[in-house]
């Protein structure tokens, strides 16, 4: 007898991803999709900001690693990110999405793509995330 599959987990921002002006398109184990504006993530020379482009990309990696590990009664942790910038910008949106590479029982691996608003790309990141399975909640006195 097969078990069915969990619901997967639903994506909640965090204080960062709100300041960033991140905004959530699409979210499933096939593709999480995400917005956000260059202005207010720029760095002192007027481009966006190199570490906005890995904080927004680790983000939607990982919560594209947590929708999958979710389904299988898992969460996901961060165990290796790394980015390479092909492009600049000053102005607009960047749409960021993340596509599985490996969906293991153990370990995922995402290519999350940060592209501009004519769709040319502007940062590749890879991430990996391991599997774990959900800490069992503490009890209290009272238990």
């Amino acid at each position: 007898m097969t078990q069915e599959p969990l619901a997967p987990w639903t994506i909640a921002l965090g204080e960062l991803d709100e300041k960033m002006g991140v905004v959530i398109v699409e979210q499933s184990v096939d593709r999480v999709v995400a917005t956000m504006p260059v202005e207010g993530n720029r760095q002192s020379f007027g481009l966006l900001h190199g570490g906005a482009s890995l904080a927004v990309g680790e983000a939607v990696g990982s919560w594209a690693a947590v929708i999958h590990a979710s389904t299988l009664g898992k969460t996901a942790v961060g165990v290796d990110v790394s980015a390479t910038h092909h492009l600049g910008a000053r102005e607009g949106t960047v749409t960021i999405t993340a596509t599985p590479i490996h969906l293991g029982r153990t370990l995922t691996t995402h290519e999350v793509l940060l592209t501009n608003d004519a769709g040319r790309r502007l940062c590749t990141l890879r991430i990996t995330n391991l599997l774990l399975d959900k800490p069992v909640p503490a009890r209290t006195v009272e238990e």
